[in-house]
C-alpha cells in the first residue's frame, strides 16, 4: 500500500486538545504520514488515529464528546501519495 501525506486543519479544536498529549498532531496544521489504499482511506485513518490517540489517554464522557467534535471539524486540506 502506498504512504499519503496527509495535510490537517486543526484550528477550531486544538484549543480544545490541550490537556492532551498529540505527538504528531501537536500543530494547527500538522502533517500525517498514513499508509492507505486510496485517498479517501487516507483522510479516514489520519483523523481516526487522533481519536484513537485521545482515547488511549482518556476514556471519559468528556472526551467522546470531544472526539465526535473532532470527527466534523477538523478539515483536510490535501492528501496526496508520497
Amino acid at each position: 500500500m502506498p504512504i499519503y501525506k496527509v495535510y490537517l486543519d486543526m484550528t477550531e479544536v486544538i484549543v480544545s486538545l490541550k490537556p492532551y498529549t498529540l505527538g504528531k498532531y501537536n500543530a494547527m496544521f500538522p502533517i500525517v504520514f498514513v499508509e492507505a489504499r486510496n485517498p479517501d482511506d487516507a483522510c479516514f485513518k489520519a483523523v481516526y488515529n487522533l481519536v484513537k490517540l485521545l482515547l488511549a489517554q482518556d476514556d471519559s464522557v468528556k472526551t467522546r464528546l470531544l472526539c465526535r467534535q473532532i470527527r466534523r471539524k477538523v478539515k483536510i486540506m490535501k492528501a496526496k501519495c508520497q
